[in-house]
Formats: C-alpha cells, sequence, structure tokens
C-alpha cells in the first residue's frame, strides 16, 4: 500500500487572488479548478508538475475562517518551499516582489528564508544541505 500527503489546505480570502499569486507570480501549477457550486470551488496547485504533494486553496466561507487566514500556523513558519537552487528562486521571487523577513541564513539543515504570501502566512523558501 503506498501513501502520501496528497494536499494541505490554505484557507485565502479569495481564489483568484490566490491563484493570481501562486500561479501568476510563483510559477506554481494549476493541477485543478473545478466548481462544485456558485460559491466553492476544489482548486489544486502545487510548486511544480513532478511535486506529489498539493496545496488546496480553500476559500474562507465565514467569520471564523476568515480570522484564520494568515494565522493557521499560530504565526510560525508553516509552509515549507524546497528548492535546489535557493540563489536562483530567491533572486526570481524576490524580483516578482515576495516579501522576504529576512536576509537568507545557513542553518545545520541547509540555506533559508522566511518570506509571507499577500495574505500573511509564512512560508520558508529552503535548500536542504
Amino acid at each position: 500500500m503506498a501513501r502520501h500527503l496528497h494536499a494541505v489546505a490554505l484557507v485565502v480570502p479569495d481564489y483568484d487572488l490566490a491563484l493570481e499569486f501562486y500561479v501568476q507570480t510563483l510559477r506554481f501549477v494549476l493541477r485543478k479548478d473545478l466548481r462544485l457550486s456558485d460559491e466553492k470551488r476544489w482548486v489544486v496547485i502545487a510548486p511544480d508538475e513532478a511535486c506529489a504533494t498539493n496545496i488546496l486553496l480553500a476559500r474562507a466561507k465565514d467569520d471564523v475562517q476568515a480570522a484564520a487566514i494568515g494565522n493557521q500556523f499560530g504565526g510560525r513558519v508553516g509552509l515549507f518551499l524546497h528548492t535546489d537552487d535557493f540563489d536562483r528562486e530567491h533572486a526570481v521571487m524576490t524580483a516578482a516582489g515576495v516579501c522576504f523577513e529576512e536576509e537568507p541564513r545557513v542553518e545545520e539543515y541547509g540555506k533559508v528564508a522566511v518570506w509571507r504570501d499577500p495574505f500573511g502566512n509564512r512560508w520558508d523558501l529552503l535548500q536542504l544541505t
């Protein structure tokens, strides 16, 4: 029996705003965008075609969910975007206007820098050693 983590839900204020940032700015791949009802869509993205784990963009449906946008991980970094070329990816993201909170640093596990998406979610850009 093969298993893997298929997707992680990320609550966003609007599907199209999220797609504009993740697909247009970050160059993520749009895997699915299915309209389930007038208000709900099944929107799945991934960093690239080869990635096995996806992000399910989930539009907040009420005030409780809207309050979680940007704080889904309690203020911690909760998502980790791995790259095999940190310097290139950091330069491309910076040129695209991605907001980095810090300069790149080297840790025992690799090179890393924290950034935020437009909704306030904290991410690590990461190249493991």
